[in-house]
């Protein structure tokens, strides 16, 4: 009888540590959240920094996307901006078909599923620089591309992206709720962090289960996961693809949201960008792809907003200073990536999970 009675209790602890939130305090946290999502645009309607958090979310879903393939499967790849515009050139094609909201954004995510299962089996022959250098050639084919195609993507002029944002009677762009009007950056607020939530809550579950486990497990050694009986084929496609669907919805939101898109915004300097959001937030982890985006996006924002008091920085490249603030944000990126592999490997978010135990353990920490 005490034999099992032990063993119940742990089936009952495992069945505890495999739920989302397996604590009072954890789910007391997620209402604060759902109550700080629902009043926080209210609250603080600011638009400059409402439009901030908007994109820091874009940002979040496509680096979650990133970090199961980089963080979880090992596959290192500078190809993402090249998603993220498949997604973007998919949402302009929506807006002049007048294609529903939610109809568009899962065309671009299936889009660029498939554009990435196709990518996926170089990753079998390849690994390293080798491949990190075929995902860099699939974003020059894809300016050239996006150049080209000029009755979709404007050439170089660049296109207007006049996608809807609806569901139901819910307009996001002017969004009306309970008898009072809200500001479209109020609404996109609303819209883009609530598909944070269901984007990382897909990825954590998946995380979590056998393909999360067999994803690890090709990454700390493939060989030996092939050993143990892990289909290489399976994961190491099914990887690039999963990446590539959120890639490509990030990449539709981010076009309907700036309401134009050119092909020049879809370069390797983006798919650095990604990369330095998933080092600085965590590789490996969900939740430290959003805190990577949200403190990726500040700060170029932040850089942006107050370069102008710096003597040596120029607005434009015709401006009189020494760097312009974009040049100046990809120094601050790079500098911030060398800082956090050398310092803190493990980024964001172990900085936040030692605080966390340190309070945990209060007054016992030290």
């Amino acid at each position: 009888m005490a034999l099992r009675l032990r063993n119940t209790r742990l089936t009952l602890r495992y069945e505890d540590d495999l739920r989302l939130f397996r604590s009072y305090h954890m789910r007391v946290a997620m209402a604060a959240l759902v109550i700080g999502f629902a009043l926080f645009p209210i609250v603080f309607n600011n638009d400059f920094w409402l439009s901030v958090l908007t994109f820091a979310g874009i940002y979040a879903i496509g680096a979650i996307g990133l970090n199961l393939l980089s963080g979880y499967t090992g596959q290192v790849s500078l190809g993402h901006a090249f998603f993220l515009g498949v997604g973007a050139y998919t949402a302009v094609w929506a807006g002049r078909n007048e294609v529903p909201f939610l109809a568009w954004l899962l065309l671009a995510a299936v889009v660029g599923g498939l554009l990435g299962a196709a990518i996926g089996p170089f990753a079998l022959r390849l690994r390293g620089v080798y491949l990190v250098i075929i995902t860099l050639g699939l974003v020059f084919v894809g300016l050239h591309l996006f150049r080209n195609w000029t009755s979709l993507t404007g050439g170089g002029a660049g296109t207007a992206v006049l996608a809807g944002v609806s569901i139901g009677p819910l307009d996001f762009n002017r969004l009306e709720l309970l008898g009072s009007t809200f500001t479209r950056n109020q609404g996109w607020f609303w819209l883009v962090w609530a598909l944070v939530a269901v984007a990382a809550l897909l990825a954590k579950n998946m995380a979590r289960t056998r393909p999360g486990r067999a994803m690890q497990a090709v990454r700390d050694r493939d060989v030996a996961a092939s050993v143990i009986g892990v289909s290489l084929v399976r994961y190491k496609v099914a990887a690039f693809a999963v990446s590539s669907m959120y890639a490509a919805a990030a990449g539709g939101l981010l076009g309907t949201f700036r309401q134009f898109v050119a092909p020049q915004q879809w370069d390797l300097l983006l798919s650095i960008e990604f990369i330095a959001i998933i080092i600085l937030g965590g590789l490996g982890t969900i939740f430290g792809a959003i805190l990577g985006a949200v403190f990726i996006r500040g700060v170029g924002n932040l850089v942006e907003q107050f370069s102008h008091h710096l003597p040596f920085v120029a607005g434009t490249a015709a401006g009189d200073g020494v760097i312009t603030v974009f040049a100046l944000n990809q120094i601050i990126y790079g500098l911030l990536i060398i800082l956090f592999l050398v310092f803190e490997p493990l980024g964001l978010a172990a900085l936040w999970l030692r605080l966390k135990a340190y309070f945990k353990a209060w007054p016992f920490s030290y």
